[in-house]
């Protein structure tokens, strides 16, 4: 085995301890900077070599930037030198915050609507909320007409309430949106005009929920239109279907709470106290028709936040000769005892029997 050695230097007087020989220059401690700089050489250099040049900005950038940075200086030799960098760092951290929350209510206002409206707690959805004028129809894609636009601001201030009275509203406006609209060519009313209301309805639900009557409405609708014929004359076709809208109303709403009067009257005795919460149009006609009838009753009308419906229903009440009394409905328990009857209105009937109405009510 064969061991190759070295060649042997020997220091002399004021030689490089570090035992470089003779002519060498020493091999100088290189700083992390330098060791980062010369590694981004390199690699430009390989860069280059393999055709992208663009790639070697970075490092000449970066020695720019480090050349152009003024010495650091002592902290303990110049006063006041340790307030200014964090101030000028709170200044920055300040201008970045403000910059995102800037862009985040930018984005908030642009966002998608439809994932707006998942992360809303659908549980209280139907509570009556008022809207702003900016708060309606975003995000629906469509023309939509004026006299739907009218209508909406009406249901967002809630100055049309009911479920009656919404859908009244709704089919009467149809009405006018069904005779304004025009067949696009090549097209066919009974294809293109349900597709016209879409976005009309989405206006009015954005605006407000759409109560049960009013779905009801629409389906029944949009059947007429689709059995439209071709062959029918646009004017034609339009007068027919407002006549279908006519004949909707006067059937399956007025007609229906007529006989609803007409089954509830006999059901009320002389002498009867009758209760009733909110205000419904079936309650109120059946308690002012039995009153004009020769009966003899008294009223108490129970009510509550936010709407305060049964102050309507007592001025309509009073005005018709009914002694009434008001009260909130935190006040039930100590009038219940003396009352004979309970009238309440129904805003749906459920396939299963059950009453679906406002809340409160039960």
């Amino acid at each position: 085995m064969s061991t190759q050695e070295g060649p042997q230097t020997t220091l002399k007087p004021g030689g490089d301890p570090s035992g470089a020989p003779d002519g060498a220059q020493p091999r100088k401690q290189m700083s992390k900077a330098e060791r980062r700089e010369l590694q981004e050489k390199q690699r430009a250099a390989k860069a280059a070599a393999a055709g992208n040049p663009g790639a070697s900005s970075k490092p000449q950038k970066l020695q720019q930037t480090q050349a152009q940075k003024p010495p650091k200086k002592d902290a303990a030799t110049q006063p006041g030198a340790s307030s200014a960098p964090s101030t000028s760092g709170a200044g920055k951290r300040i201008a970045a915050k403000g910059g995102k929350d800037g862009d985040h209510v930018e984005n908030d206002k642009t966002g998608d609507v439809g994932a707006q409206r998942r992360h809303q707690t659908q549980i209280f959805a139907h509570f009556a909320v008022p809207k702003k004028d900016g708060a309606i129809g975003v995000g629906i894609k469509g023309e939509i007409h004026p006299a739907i636009v009218r209508l909406g601001r009406q249901f967002a201030d809630m100055k049309i309430v009911g479920a009656n009275a919404r859908c009244i509203a709704m089919l009467v406006a149809f009405k006018t949106v069904i005779q304004d609209y025009i067949t696009p060519p090549n097209l066919t009313l009974a294809r293109d005009l349900a597709q016209y209301l879409s976005p009309q309805i989405s206006y009015l639900v954005s605006a407000r929920p759409m109560a049960v009557s009013m779905g009801n409405a629409i389906r029944e609708l949009k059947y007429h239109i689709s059995v439209v014929s071709i062959d029918l004359p646009e004017q034609d076709a339009k007068d027919h279907l407002c006549e279908q809208i006519d004949t909707y109303i006067s059937h399956r709403i007025i007609l229906a709470d007529t006989v609803i009067e007409e089954y509830a009257m006999p059901k009320i005795q002389n002498g009867a106290v009758i209760m009733t919460y909110a205000r419904s149009s079936v309650v109120e006609r059946v308690l002012i028709a039995a009153w004009s009838r020769g009966k003899r009753f008294s009223v108490k009308v129970v009510d509550s936040a936010p709407l305060f419906e049964g102050k309507h229903l007592l001025t309509a009440l009073l005005k018709a000769g009914i002694p009434c009394a008001y009260l909130l409905v935190n006040g039930i328990g100590s009038v219940i005892p003396g009352v004979s009857m309970v009238f309440l209105g129904a805003h749906a009937l459920n396939s299963n029997g059950s009453v679906y109405s406002r809340a409160g009510t039960a």
